[in-house]
């Protein structure tokens, strides 16, 4: 896809979607990982589960490497989060992490539609909330991006890390 890629990640609640829904708006090229990735698989192997379990939510590795291989744009933004993204981190020029506070995080997870598991199931919340005092489930070492701000201020961030690294 890209000459250069980058992934956006973030706990669920951050904006991953409506950064890409910006970057897509903005003319960029955006894969949606989270729509057009994202499978229950073993983070290891890769193999298809049945269950439905947030630790299987995992992108196929090989495609990943295909999309970010091809070179056909000179951008593409991968937006979601994946539970195997350490078997694919290397692909990418830079990684943003999403980031928001406590109370918004909980402001945004509340208002998700009952599809989106409105409300938030109450395990899940918990393991939300568990991760984002902690960290653990986002990509080590990208580059935190405050989507607190309006849309608009939080991909020109983006936007200016990504020119920067040239």
């Amino acid at each position: 896809m890209g000459v250069r890629n980058y992934l956006v990640e973030g706990l669920s609640g951050t904006g991953k979607t409506t950064v890409a829904e910006e970057l897509q708006r903005r003319g960029y090229h955006v894969v949606h990982g989270d729509r057009e990735l994202a499978y229950q698989g073993d983070p290891v192997s890769g193999e298809p589960r049945e269950d439905h379990a947030h630790e299987h939510h995992i992108w196929p590795v090989e495609r990943v490497r295909a999309l970010c291989a091809d070179g056909s744009t000179p951008e593409t933004f991968f937006c979601g989060g994946s539970r195997n993204v350490t078997s694919f981190l290397d692909l990418f020029d830079a990684v943003f992490v999403l980031e928001v506070d406590l109370d918004t995080l909980n402001r945004r997870l509340d208002a998700r539609p009952d599809e989106e598991w409105g409300g938030g199931r109450p395990t899940e919340r918990e393991r939300i909330v568990r991760w984002h005092e902690s960290g653990e489930d986002v990509p080590p070492g990208g580059i935190p991006i405050d989507s607190t701000a309006p849309i608009g201020r939080v991909v020109d961030e983006i936007i200016r890390h990504v020119r920067a690294i040239g």
